[in-house]
């Protein structure tokens, strides 16, 4: 499908991104490409007043093509956006600062990377994203898509909390920790690394489970397949503190006592635009310093 639409969303208040923009904005309609601004994003690039533009949560629906200027969490912001749009849009990060693992192509890559991207010779990868349901009282209460992962915790004032945890009906485990972890492939790099879980290339086709420094020793990262539907309860007769379920660490709800939350992968993938210069693992060696010694 040809690209004639792009959207342009930039990290609020990015500064640095502004000249950047315009450049961008001009480079494309040089191409007979339409440059459509996010709201925010177009009042950071100084556009004059009158020209048209919308909001993050409708820009999946007016482009062919988003493109994200900042970090990670731009960037799942938007992709978040696309999958709750329905959208098959993908999705060209450019990372201001240190290299990012989704947003990995650095501005000197951005043009040739489009260029790629016009011409039909792009690297596009598809990446998992996860569905998220909270029933109470046999009702949905919440449905949610993520990226990277869901996460359960206790409250401020918590001490531990206690879930179980099924998996297609079945008991899997009891988990008492300060948390839960409901990861993806392309989440293994997130909160899962900072808790000890394991990292996933996001070819694999599974989910992961990682508590969040459990109180128990037993209680350790598992990985399943992704076609998993995962249960998660407060356990019966278990803690009573408060707990949260976090979506991609963008949005997220207090829980009750009887509610349920189900995860399962998702109906569609998101498409992330990759830089041909470097791989998966060439990210990784420069995000981790596996290199140094």
């Amino acid at each position: 499908m040809p690209i004639t639409r792009v959207g342009l969303v930039a990290k609020r208040g990015l500064d640095a991104a502004a000249g950047a923009l315009a450049e961008l904005a001009g480079w494309l309609e040089a191409r007979q490409v339409h440059a459509v601004f996010e709201t925010d994003t177009a009042a950071l690039a100084g556009l004059p007043a009158g020209r048209r533009t919308v909001s993050r949560d409708e820009l999946p629906r007016t482009c062919d093509l988003i493109v994200v200027l900042g970090g990670d969490g731009t960037l799942i912001g938007m992709a978040d956006r696309i999958a709750e749009a329905g959208a098959e849009v993908a999705i060209l990060g450019v990372n201001f600062g240190s290299l990012g693992f989704l947003t990995e192509i650095t501005l000197p890559e951005l043009y040739p990377s489009l260029e790629s991207v016009l011409g039909g010779t792009a690297q596009i990868e598809e990446r998992m994203m996860l569905r998220s349901r909270t029933l109470r009282d046999g009702v949905v209460h919440a449905d949610r898509l993520a990226l990277n992962d869901v996460v359960i915790t206790k409250g401020a004032l918590s001490r531990i909390i206690d879930l179980e945890v099924e998996i297609g009906g079945r008991p899997i485990m009891r988990v008492r920790a300060d948390g839960l972890i409901i990861g993806s492939p392309t989440g293994s790099t997130a909160y899962n690394l900072a808790a000890g879980g394991p990292i996933l290339h996001p070819e694999v086709d599974a989910l992961l489970l990682t508590p969040i420094a459990p109180h128990m020793l037993t209680n350790r990262p598992v990985v399943v397949p992704a076609s998993s539907e995962i249960r998660v309860r407060p356990a019966v007769n278990g803690s009573n503190e408060e707990m949260f379920v976090t979506i991609d660490g963008q949005s997220g709800h207090a829980l009750q006592s009887a509610d349920e939350i189900c995860i399962t992968r998702a109906e569609r993938p998101l498409k992330l635009i990759r830089a041909s210069t470097r791989t998966y693992f060439d990210v990784l060696r420069q995000k981790l310093k596996w290199s140094e010694r």
